[in-house]
């Protein structure tokens, strides 16, 4: 006998969400062509759980904050009890913000004093904001194929079609000309183009704000002599230079990027992996810069956020700085990361697919393309993004998710195992064969997001 419609499967809940919700998702990057009866029910270490009872080993990670694994049982705990112990108050402060900002400071070579954000767009914002505040200027430099979140100065020229390339390629309708027209985008890795821009509008450059790593668009890894131009052209001219290690800071090392590189930029913007995915952001630097925030009574630049310190993703981060930093997370994530890139390395020699895997740690991508190693956005435009995007499609008849959209990044987590790079390696080769066959993905339609929204 029928118990009636089902109310409870993925299709079902997913028509419900597009009837409240605008498209049925809550970010424009979780509306992905195949996925749009994607529900999510459960998540644990490195696996979810969809609502119709399929199980997937999770290489997508949300874009890369569980660095320990979904539902880590450590950060979980800390986090219940301090939601147990103490709710949100919004004025003063809590014990457990001092100890974060002092780890911050600690472990951040750049950051001199901190504060705390809800998300690393927010940080990112209030770095360009405190920049202008400590220069008087008007312009900011970034670089093509780099995001920095949602707000209008930084919110054009990530992936581009070829022919915006060179030229302002806004992601959102709805920016005012003139906010666009104070950022110049320039070429990544590129240092004569860095020297160029700097000898013309040098004295009104408040900030060079970059991806030190470029992983919006998969991995592009720096020239260190690209790292060090920037820091000796923002010196000279005294404008400020911002790492957004929103991806790199934790991920990749305790000290971000800039204790790799041992490049030191003046601010320094963090999120994701902090807090092993809970909400929390944030921005540090030098003491003079952050000591211009209105934190401090009577400082010009005005910060603040209801939700800044909660008290229970302070203790989220506060846990997994914690496991960071006693228990063997990057050794593992790195050890596995490198056994997942020289794998497919092999994949694609035996297939015979021109194909370039590159990535660092946790972090792995392939480009279906000829050739070395991409350093700039350019070289990404040779991608091959039927094979890119179909590959990772079909990675789903494997149980295996990487998100399918172009360019994207995979990550690792201390939860994944051996077992799970070797289930990878083996649906990886299922998967592009599968897509050799019949020809590669025939709808690409926004299947490539933060493209130009401007025509």
């Amino acid at each position: 006998m029928s118990s009636g419609p089902d109310t409870t499967s993925g299709a079902r809940i997913a028509e419900r969400a597009r009837k409240v919700v605008p498209g049925g998702v809550n970010s424009g990057q979780r509306s992905v062509p195949g996925l749009a009866d994607l529900v999510v029910t459960a998540t644990s270490g490195a696996r979810f759980r969809d609502a119709d009872g399929r199980e997937y080993t999770d290489f997508h990670a949300a874009f890369g904050p569980p660095l320990l694994g979904h539902n880590d049982p450590d950060v979980a705990r800390a986090t219940a009890e301090a939601g147990a112990r103490i709710g949100h108050l919004g004025v003063g402060v809590t014990e457990g913000e001092v100890q974060l900002a002092e780890q911050l400071t600690e472990l951040i070579p750049s950051v001199e004093k901190v504060l705390l954000t809800s998300t690393g767009s927010e940080a990112t914002f209030h770095a360009l904001r405190v920049s202008r505040a400590a220069t008087g200027r008007r312009l900011i430099v970034k670089f093509q194929g780099c995001y920095h979140g949602w707000h209008d100065s930084v919110s054009l020229n990530v992936i581009s079609a070829p022919e915006m390339v060179g030229r302002h390629d806004p992601i959102s309708t709805g920016i005012l000309p003139e906010v666009l027209d104070a950022t110049l985008v320039l070429p990544f890795n590129d240092s004569e183009a860095v020297r160029r821009a700097f000898a013309e509008h040098g004295h009104d450059i408040a900030a060079v704000i970059v991806e030190p790593v470029p992983h919006n668009v998969g991995t592009l890894l720096p020239y260190p002599e690209f790292l060090t131009t920037l820091r000796e052209e923002t010196a000279r001219a005294g404008s400020v230079l911002v790492f957004d290690e929103v991806i790199t800071g934790f991920r990749h090392a305790l000290g971000g990027w800039q204790s790799i590189s041992g490049v030191t930029p003046d601010l320094t913007t963090l999120g994701k992996a902090i807090a092993n995915g809970a909400p929390v952001g944030a921005i540090g630097g030098r003491a003079d810069l952050m000591d211009l925030f209105s934190t401090r009574p009577g400082a010009p630049a005005f910060f603040a956020g209801t939700y800044n310190g909660h008290p229970s993703v302070v203790a989220a981060a506060l846990a997994t700085l914690h496991k960071l930093r006693t228990e063997p997370v990057h050794d593992h994530v790195h050890r596995l990361g490198e056994r997942v890139r020289t794998g497919l390395r092999g994949v694609y020699q035996r297939l015979d697919v021109p194909a370039v895997v590159t990535g660092h740690g946790s972090v792995f991508v392939t480009y279906f393309m000829p050739g070395d190693a991409p350093r700039t956005y350019d070289d990404l435009l040779a991608n091959d993004a039927t094979l890119f995007v179909g590959y990772r499609r079909r990675l789903l008849d494997h149980g295996l998710f990487e998100l399918p959209l172009n360019l994207k990044r995979s990550h690792l987590s201390y939860a994944h195992t051996d077992a799970d790079v070797d289930r990878l390696l083996e649906g990886t080769e299922a998967a592009v064969r599968a897509v050799l066959a019949d020809g590669g993905a025939r709808d690409l339609e926004n299947a490539s997001t933060m493209g130009g929204a401007v025509r």
